[in-house]
Parts: C-alpha cells; structure tokens; sequence
C-alpha cells in the first residue's frame, strides 16, 4: 500500500488550507470491490464499488482497512467486517447520471 496524497473536497474551506495522505488499494480480482483508500486523521474508509458507486464509512479502524487489502475475498471480508457495522453514506462529491442515479 502506497500513500496518496489528494486535496480536501472543492469549494470547501479545507481545500485550501489542507492536505492529507491517504492509504490505497486497488481489487483487481474482485467482482465487487474496485478499490478503497484510507484515511487514517479522520478514520474515514472510501469504497468504490464497481456497481453501486462510491461509499464512505466513518470511524474504521485502520487495521479493518489492512485487513480488507489483504483479504483473500475483498468483497466476503467486506460482507462479513464492514457492512452494517460502521456508518456510511454514499459518497456526496459523486456526479450521478441517468434515470436510476
């Protein structure tokens, strides 16, 4: 896992006052998972799925987050450790499209 730096959301105060790191992992076997990234100040987890778009879950350990990138099934571990057991939303910076967004 290598860090990544990105910038607060735009237009926010943040944006122009802060930048953080963030740790990624990409699922390139998963059916469901896409890829996640961490954020270890805010114990913030952001999942993109690969159908239903990107969700973020506040209050995650970082160790779920480590377990999740080594996990054998991304999409059972998430099932199993994540779903349900954190709040979440849907990611509201996400441009939704079409008739069912």
């Amino acid at each position: 896992m290598k860090p990544i730096r990105t910038g607060a959301t735009v237009g926010t105060q943040e944006s122009g006052e802060r930048c953080f790191f963030m740790r990624a992992c990409r699922f390139t076997n998963s059916s469901m998972i896409d890829r996640a990234a961490f954020d270890d100040d805010a114990r913030m987890l952001t999942i993109s799925f690969r159908q239903t778009g990107k969700y973020v879950y506040y209050d995650v350990p970082g160790i779920i987050f480590e377990e999740l990138c080594k996990a054998r099934s991304a999409g059972a571990f998430f099932n199993q450790e994540i779903k349900g057991r954190y709040p979440c939303r849907r990611d509201p910076a996400r441009r939704r499209f079409g008739p069912n967004a």
